[in-house]
């Protein structure tokens, strides 16, 4: 069993001098970053626009059913 002592008398962690650069630049870039965007189509308009406006008209929608309920319910 490791105990507190154990860990500490382990000298396997150590740090370095300042201005050392301890980690190499990646020779690739991260993630989707490294594709080039293509040229925007209509069909990535209306997408943008309908994934835009259907929320938004569904929450216009929620509300007055809600309206409409609440309405209805005093009768």
């Amino acid at each position: 069993m490791t105990t507190a002592e154990d860990i500490i008398e382990n000298e396997t962690a150590r740090l370095r001098p300042a201005g050392v650069s301890a980690l190499k630049p990646a020779q690739q870039p991260a993630g989707p970053f490294e594709v080039a965007a293509a040229k925007p189509s209509a069909r990535d308009a209306l997408v943008t626009g309908l994934l835009v406006i259907y929320p938004a008209f569904a929450a216009v929608a929620a509300i007055l059913a809600g309206l409409f309920l609440a309405g209805a319910s005093r009768v």
